[in-house]
Protein backbone atom coordinates (compact mmCIF):
# COMPACT_ATOMS: atom_id res chain seq x y z
CA UNK A 1 0.00 0.00 0.00
CA UNK A 2 2.96 2.56 -0.48
CA UNK A 3 1.43 4.69 -3.41
CA UNK A 4 -2.25 4.38 -1.75
CA UNK A 5 -1.93 7.87 -0.96
CA UNK A 6 0.22 8.83 -3.79
CA UNK A 7 0.41 12.28 -5.36
CA UNK A 8 -1.21 13.86 -2.31
CA UNK A 9 0.99 16.77 -0.27
CA UNK A 10 0.48 16.98 3.33
CA UNK A 11 1.53 20.34 5.09
CA UNK A 12 2.78 18.98 8.40
CA UNK A 13 3.04 21.71 11.30
CA UNK A 14 3.14 18.96 13.89
CA UNK A 15 5.36 18.47 16.79
CA UNK A 16 6.23 16.20 19.50
CA UNK A 17 4.47 13.02 18.63
CA UNK A 18 0.47 13.17 17.97
CA UNK A 19 0.56 14.96 15.22
CA UNK A 20 3.70 13.55 13.73
CA UNK A 21 2.75 9.97 13.67
CA UNK A 22 -0.46 11.25 11.85
CA UNK A 23 1.56 12.31 9.23
CA UNK A 24 3.81 9.47 9.10
CA UNK A 25 1.13 6.97 8.62
CA UNK A 26 0.18 9.44 5.48
CA UNK A 27 3.66 8.87 4.91
CA UNK A 28 3.64 5.80 4.79
CA UNK A 29 0.91 4.97 2.74
CA UNK A 30 2.68 7.44 -0.24
CA UNK A 31 1.80 10.63 0.47
CA UNK A 32 4.17 13.60 0.07
CA UNK A 33 4.94 15.13 3.37
CA UNK A 34 6.83 18.01 4.09
CA UNK A 35 7.48 18.68 7.38
CA UNK A 36 7.51 22.52 8.92
CA UNK A 37 10.17 22.85 11.46
CA UNK A 38 11.65 25.88 13.33
CA UNK A 39 14.61 27.16 12.51
CA UNK A 40 17.66 26.65 14.94
CA UNK A 41 15.87 24.35 16.90
CA UNK A 42 13.14 22.36 14.87
CA UNK A 43 11.04 20.00 16.34
CA UNK A 44 11.22 19.46 20.55
CA UNK A 45 11.31 16.08 19.88
CA UNK A 46 15.13 16.29 18.24
CA UNK A 47 16.46 16.61 21.98
CA UNK A 48 14.84 14.38 23.79
CA UNK A 49 17.21 11.78 23.81
CA UNK A 50 18.50 9.41 25.17
CA UNK A 51 18.98 6.83 22.71
CA UNK A 52 20.56 8.85 20.53
CA UNK A 53 21.62 7.61 16.92
CA UNK A 54 25.25 9.88 16.15
CA UNK A 55 23.16 13.25 17.23
CA UNK A 56 19.92 12.21 16.34
CA UNK A 57 17.14 11.16 19.06
CA UNK A 58 15.74 7.71 18.22
CA UNK A 59 12.43 9.67 19.78
CA UNK A 60 12.15 11.94 16.90
CA UNK A 61 13.23 9.28 14.07
CA UNK A 62 10.20 7.14 15.26
CA UNK A 63 7.90 9.28 13.92
CA UNK A 64 9.03 11.46 11.01
CA UNK A 65 10.46 8.70 8.47
CA UNK A 66 9.59 9.20 5.07
CA UNK A 67 9.72 12.97 5.30
CA UNK A 68 10.65 16.35 3.82
CA UNK A 69 11.82 18.93 6.45
CA UNK A 70 11.42 22.56 5.65
CA UNK A 71 12.84 25.05 8.32
CA UNK A 72 10.96 28.25 8.47
CA UNK A 73 10.37 30.96 11.03
CA UNK A 74 7.09 31.96 10.57
CA UNK A 75 7.46 35.28 12.16
CA UNK A 76 9.39 36.40 9.29
CA UNK A 77 7.86 37.08 6.44
CA UNK A 78 9.39 35.57 3.23
CA UNK A 79 9.20 32.29 5.68
CA UNK A 80 5.65 33.09 6.50
CA UNK A 81 5.24 33.58 2.62
CA UNK A 82 6.93 30.22 1.95
CA UNK A 83 4.30 28.00 4.33
CA UNK A 84 1.18 30.01 3.01
CA UNK A 85 2.65 29.38 -0.13
CA UNK A 86 3.11 25.28 0.97
CA UNK A 87 -0.92 25.10 2.32
CA UNK A 88 -2.34 26.39 -0.83
CA UNK A 89 -1.16 23.99 -2.84
CA UNK A 90 -1.42 21.06 0.13
CA UNK A 91 -4.18 18.43 0.00
CA UNK A 92 -4.12 17.81 3.39
CA UNK A 93 -3.17 20.20 6.18
CA UNK A 94 -1.92 19.17 9.79
CA UNK A 95 -1.20 21.33 13.30
CA UNK A 96 -1.14 20.50 16.51
CA UNK A 97 -0.05 24.03 17.89
CA UNK A 98 -2.28 26.00 20.95
CA UNK A 99 -5.77 26.73 19.88
CA UNK A 100 -5.24 30.19 17.30
CA UNK A 101 -1.84 30.37 17.10
CA UNK A 102 -2.17 29.41 12.91
CA UNK A 103 -5.14 31.52 12.75
CA UNK A 104 -2.55 34.39 13.76
CA UNK A 105 -0.29 33.74 11.01
CA UNK A 106 -2.63 33.81 8.57
CA UNK A 107 -2.48 29.49 8.44
CA UNK A 108 -5.63 28.47 10.29
CA UNK A 109 -8.75 26.49 8.78
CA UNK A 110 -11.03 29.71 8.06
CA UNK A 111 -7.55 31.40 5.77
CA UNK A 112 -6.49 28.03 4.13
CA UNK A 113 -10.05 27.29 3.28
CA UNK A 114 -10.37 30.73 1.21
CA UNK A 115 -7.25 29.70 -0.97
CA UNK A 116 -7.63 26.53 -0.92
CA UNK A 117 -11.37 25.08 -0.48
CA UNK A 118 -10.36 21.50 -1.59
CA UNK A 119 -8.02 21.05 1.57
CA UNK A 120 -8.51 18.65 4.53
CA UNK A 121 -7.85 20.84 7.99
CA UNK A 122 -7.10 18.75 10.88
CA UNK A 123 -5.96 20.50 14.16
CA UNK A 124 -4.91 18.23 16.95
CA UNK A 125 -5.51 20.34 20.56
CA UNK A 126 -5.01 18.72 24.45
CA UNK A 127 -8.44 19.26 25.56
CA UNK A 128 -10.86 20.31 22.49
CA UNK A 129 -13.30 23.40 21.91
CA UNK A 130 -12.31 26.11 23.28
CA UNK A 131 -10.21 25.42 26.31
CA UNK A 132 -6.66 26.65 25.48
CA UNK A 133 -4.56 24.76 27.68
CA UNK A 134 -1.15 22.65 26.53
CA UNK A 135 -1.73 19.04 26.76
CA UNK A 136 0.55 16.65 27.30
CA UNK A 137 0.47 12.76 26.89
CA UNK A 138 0.93 12.25 31.01
CA UNK A 139 -1.20 15.20 32.15
CA UNK A 140 -4.33 13.89 29.80
CA UNK A 141 -3.13 10.09 31.08
CA UNK A 142 -3.99 11.26 34.49
CA UNK A 143 -6.98 13.69 33.58
CA UNK A 144 -8.47 11.10 31.60
CA UNK A 145 -8.46 8.41 34.32
CA UNK A 146 -5.80 6.33 33.03
CA UNK A 147 -3.92 6.00 35.56
CA UNK A 148 -5.94 5.17 38.02
CA UNK A 149 -6.75 1.52 36.20
CA UNK A 150 -2.94 1.12 35.56
CA UNK A 151 -0.40 0.03 38.21
CA UNK A 152 -0.39 -2.65 41.22
CA UNK A 153 -2.89 -1.28 42.90
CA UNK A 154 -5.60 1.39 43.86
CA UNK A 155 -3.91 4.59 44.99
CA UNK A 156 -1.16 4.06 43.50
CA UNK A 157 -1.31 5.45 39.87
CA UNK A 158 0.95 4.47 37.27
CA UNK A 159 1.66 5.86 33.70
CA UNK A 160 1.87 3.27 31.04
CA UNK A 161 5.49 2.62 29.34
CA UNK A 162 4.76 4.35 26.26
CA UNK A 163 2.87 7.97 24.97
CA UNK A 164 -0.20 5.79 24.04
CA UNK A 165 -2.47 8.78 24.18
CA UNK A 166 -0.37 10.83 21.72
CA UNK A 167 -0.35 7.18 19.98
CA UNK A 168 -4.15 6.57 19.71
CA UNK A 169 -4.86 10.24 19.38
CA UNK A 170 -2.54 10.36 16.11
CA UNK A 171 -4.45 7.22 15.10
CA UNK A 172 -8.01 9.02 15.92
CA UNK A 173 -6.60 11.86 13.37
CA UNK A 174 -5.30 9.46 10.81
CA UNK A 175 -8.60 8.10 10.49
CA UNK A 176 -10.28 11.65 10.32
CA UNK A 177 -8.17 13.05 7.52
CA UNK A 178 -8.59 9.64 5.77
CA UNK A 179 -12.18 10.23 6.03
CA UNK A 180 -12.74 13.37 5.04
CA UNK A 181 -10.04 12.68 1.96
CA UNK A 182 -13.00 10.54 0.96
CA UNK A 183 -15.69 12.81 1.34
CA UNK A 184 -13.33 15.15 -0.93
CA UNK A 185 -13.18 12.85 -3.74
CA UNK A 186 -17.16 12.47 -4.05
CA UNK A 187 -17.91 16.03 -3.35
CA UNK A 188 -14.09 18.23 -4.31
CA UNK A 189 -14.59 20.08 -0.84
CA UNK A 190 -11.99 19.71 2.00
CA UNK A 191 -13.08 19.17 5.82
CA UNK A 192 -12.43 19.88 9.25
CA UNK A 193 -10.72 17.00 11.28
CA UNK A 194 -10.47 18.53 15.09
CA UNK A 195 -9.04 15.75 17.26
CA UNK A 196 -7.79 15.94 20.89
CA UNK A 197 -5.72 14.30 23.28
CA UNK A 198 -8.35 13.50 25.95
CA UNK A 199 -11.65 12.74 23.56
CA UNK A 200 -9.18 10.19 22.29
CA UNK A 201 -8.55 8.54 25.49
CA UNK A 202 -11.65 8.48 27.13
CA UNK A 203 -12.73 6.83 24.02
CA UNK A 204 -9.65 4.08 24.14
CA UNK A 205 -10.80 3.52 27.72
CA UNK A 206 -14.05 1.03 26.36
CA UNK A 207 -14.64 -1.63 28.73
CA UNK A 208 -13.93 0.62 32.04
CA UNK A 209 -15.85 3.79 30.69
CA UNK A 210 -18.71 2.12 29.67
CA UNK A 211 -18.61 -0.15 32.83
CA UNK A 212 -18.99 3.41 34.95
CA UNK A 213 -21.50 4.51 32.90
CA UNK A 214 -23.58 1.68 32.08
CA UNK A 215 -23.00 0.04 35.18
CA UNK A 216 -22.79 2.15 37.94
CA UNK A 217 -18.81 0.50 38.74
CA UNK A 218 -15.76 2.75 38.91
CA UNK A 219 -13.06 1.18 37.62
CA UNK A 220 -9.60 0.44 39.96
CA UNK A 221 -6.22 -0.68 39.27
CA UNK A 222 -5.80 -4.44 39.32
CA UNK A 223 -2.40 -4.93 38.88
CA UNK A 224 -2.14 -7.82 35.69
CA UNK A 225 -5.29 -8.88 36.19
CA UNK A 226 -7.95 -8.55 33.93
CA UNK A 227 -11.41 -6.93 35.68
CA UNK A 228 -13.83 -9.29 33.97
CA UNK A 229 -11.88 -11.95 32.49
CA UNK A 230 -10.68 -14.92 34.31
CA UNK A 231 -7.39 -16.11 33.84
CA UNK A 232 -5.95 -13.76 32.31
CA UNK A 233 -2.81 -12.19 33.77
CA UNK A 234 0.75 -13.27 34.97
CA UNK A 235 1.69 -16.27 37.31
CA UNK A 236 4.73 -17.22 38.90
CA UNK A 237 6.13 -20.49 38.37
CA UNK A 238 9.24 -22.49 39.75
CA UNK A 239 11.19 -20.75 37.26
CA UNK A 240 9.54 -17.68 35.36
CA UNK A 241 6.81 -15.73 34.86
CA UNK A 242 3.76 -17.31 33.11
CA UNK A 243 1.16 -15.24 30.97
CA UNK A 244 -2.27 -16.70 30.82
CA UNK A 245 -4.74 -15.26 28.19
CA UNK A 246 -7.85 -17.52 28.61
CA UNK A 247 -10.52 -15.83 26.85
CA UNK A 248 -13.89 -18.38 26.90
CA UNK A 249 -15.01 -21.22 28.37
CA UNK A 250 -13.88 -23.72 25.41
CA UNK A 251 -10.38 -22.34 25.82
CA UNK A 252 -10.87 -23.03 30.04
CA UNK A 253 -12.04 -26.48 29.67
CA UNK A 254 -8.39 -27.37 26.95
CA UNK A 255 -6.58 -24.96 29.94
CA UNK A 256 -7.44 -27.53 32.34
CA UNK A 257 -6.92 -30.45 30.72
CA UNK A 258 -3.34 -29.31 29.90
CA UNK A 259 -3.16 -28.81 33.40
CA UNK A 260 -4.68 -32.59 34.09
CA UNK A 261 -7.06 -31.12 36.48
CA UNK A 262 -10.30 -30.91 34.06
Amino acid sequence: MSDALGGLLIADFGRVLAGPYATMLLADLGAEVVKVERRESGDDARSWGPPWVGEEATYFLSVNRNKESLALDLRAPDDLAVARDLVARADVVVENFLPGTMDRFGLGYDAVRAVNPGAVYCSITGFGGANNLPGYDLLIQAVGGLMSITGPEPGVPTKVGVAVVDIITGLHATVGILAALRHRDRTGAGQRVDVNLLSSLLSALANQSLGYVAAGVVPAAVGNRHPSVVLYEIFQTADRALVLAVGNDRQFRSLTRVFGVG
